[in-house]
């Protein structure tokens, strides 16, 4: 999130922050002797000078007295800016992920026969959207000290890919990867318990056929609390800064593939890849594959369930001949 914070201030916050707390707001005036004629400060009206008295600020230093440039009160490093330049950041960015990975899924790989399922709500997509967009201010605000933390420099990110060498690079991908799997296996799990389950995950197991947009359909505790994992990785064990961002993208996504009520069975990776079947099945059964990415946790721990055709939620949409058979003979 350091990377994505630095970019945008160089190329759209600074400038923001010094419209929205000008440091020449809390600065002597000066007369327009001294004044460059070409230089033009923000111009802020009383009632927004009145709001910036009541604001917090460090003292200010020689950069942001100097009359060559405007410049924010609140510098790079001040604690307020970045929680608050953070909080925006992962809501366009999430806000982004979400509608563009979820749309692109649901029109292009979710299958629409699904909504004909007799489990399958009425306006369901649109509930699921609704919950999603409620559940994303909260989830930023539980995720904010991780990413404070990591701005401030406490994470054990790196830049150079010398300093834990090429071996380390392609190994911490799986590792991040079985980590965090094993960690979201026993939050998930543990979020199932009777005293936890009605509380803080059932309403993520209102949508027993999911569409994409059911990815982020859940309490906000919820969702922050699968994602802990994510984030306790990089306080642990180093990682490269630019493979943490695109790691942290993939999980987003993923997590987004796999409710796509997608029962396509009997491939080569079934029984190792934790897929779109596997979470159908969790969605349905609700004590069953609750792993993220493999399956090994769900087989060790007695939770796992084997994709199979006859467990295809489509069954019941459009049933077999035998199916159509038996129903004739009762009705007969």
């Amino acid at each position: 999130m350091d990377l994505i914070l630095s970019f945008a201030d160089d190329y759209l916050l600074d400038d923001a922050w010094a419209h929205l707390v000008p440091a020449s707001a809390f600065t002597p005036s000066q007369s327009s002797f001294f004044t460059p004629p070409l230089i033009a400060f923000p111009q802020i009206s009383p009632w927004h000078h009145f709001l910036l008295t009541l604001l917090p600020r460090p003292p200010l230093n020689s950069t942001q007295h100097s009359i060559l440039i405007p410049v924010s009160a609140w510098p790079r490093d001040y604690i307020p800016r970045q929680l608050v330049s953070l909080s925006v950041i992962t809501l366009i960015g999430i806000f982004f992920v979400y509608f563009i990975s979820a749309g692109l899924s649901y029109f292009f790989i979710f299958n629409h026969d699904l909504m004909k399922h007799p489990r399958f709500l009425k306006h369901q997509v649109k509930l699921e959207i609704q919950c999603s967009l409620r559940a994303f201010p909260g989830m930023t605000l539980l995720t904010l000290p991780w990413f404070e933390a990591e701005v401030r420099g406490y994470s054990m990110l790196y830049d150079n890919v010398d300093d834990y060498g090429l071996l380390y690079l392609f190994l911490s991908v799986p590792f991040f990867l079985l980590f965090t799997d094993y960690g979201i296996y026993w939050v998930h799990r543990t979020l199932h318990h009777p005293s936890i389950y009605k509380y803080v995950h059932k309403p993520h197991h209102k949508w027993l056929i999911p569409t994409p947009f059911a990815s982020h359909a859940f309490h906000p505790l919820d969702g922050y609390l699968q994602s802990v994992p994510y984030h306790l990785f990089i306080f642990l064990f180093p990682l490269h800064r630019w493979l943490y961002l695109g790691l942290f993208a993939f999980v987003n996504v993923w997590s987004i593939l796999i409710h796509d009520s997608d029962m396509v069975t009997n491939h080569p990776l079934e029984t190792i890849i934790n897929g779109p079947a596997h979470h159908t099945l969790h969605h349905l059964y609700f004590t069953v594959n609750y792993g993220q990415y493999f399956t090994w946790a769900d087989r060790w721990s007695g939770t796992y369930r084997q994709p199979a055709p006859e467990l295809d939620p489509l069954l019941e949409v459009h049933p077999t001949r035998e199916t159509k058979k038996e129903a004739l003979g009762k009705a007969e």
